[in-house]
C-alpha cells in the first residue's frame, strides 16, 4: 500500500482482542473490510486517508470512506462481532477511534519518507472483560510514527 502524494497511511491495531469475535473496519455508511493482520494478540487494520485542504485551526482534514463524523472530529470505526459480519455473534458493536491526535505535523512526517505511516493502539477489551465499545479514549499522543 504506497499512498499518493495527498494520503496518508495508517494502521489501527486492536491489542488483546476478545478470542473468536470477528472484528472488521467500516468502510462508508455501512461497508467493513477485514483487518490486515490477526493475531491471539492483536488484529490491525491498514488503510489510507487523503489529506484535504487545513481546517481553520491548522490541523489537516483527513477524508475518504473510511473516517467519519465532522471535519473537527473526526474518527474510524472498527465494528464488533455481528456488525463486523459474523452473524453468529453475541455482540453488535463499533468502536469509535478518534483521529483528533493527528497533527499536520504527524502527517508532515509520515509522508517524507515512503514506508512511513502513522499508528494508534487501544485495549481490545473493554473492563467488563466483553468486546471494546462506544468512543475509545486515546491519550493525546497516541498516534505514532511507524514503519
Amino acid at each position: 500500500m504506497t499512498p499518493a502524494p495527498d494520503e496518508l497511511a495508517l494502521r489501527i491495531i486492536v491489542e488483546d482482542p476478545l478470542p473468536g469475535v470477528a472484528l472488521a473496519l467500516q468502510r462508508g455508511p455501512d461497508g467493513i473490510e477485514p483487518p490486515s493482520i490477526t493475531t491471539p494478540a492483536q488484529v490491525a487494520f491498514d488503510f489510507l486517508v487523503r489529506v484535504g485542504k487545513p481546517q481553520a485551526n491548522g490541523q489537516p482534514t483527513l477524508l475518504g470512506p473510511y473516517t467519519q463524523g465532522p471535519p473537527a472530529t473526526r474518527f474510524i470505526y472498527i465494528t464488533v462481532g455481528q456488525r463486523a459480519g459474523q452473524p453468529t455473534s453475541p455482540w453488535a458493536r463499533r468502536a469509535k477511534i478518534p483521529l483528533a491526535g493527528i497533527s499536520r505535523t504527524l502527517v508532515a512526517a509520515a509522508q517524507s519518507k515512503p514506508g512511513q505511516r502513522l499508528e494508534a493502539r487501544f485495549p481490545g477489551r473493554g473492563k467488563d472483560g466483553s468486546p471494546t465499545c462506544a468512543s475509545v479514549k486515546l491519550p493525546p499522543d497516541a498516534w505514532t510514527l511507524a514503519k
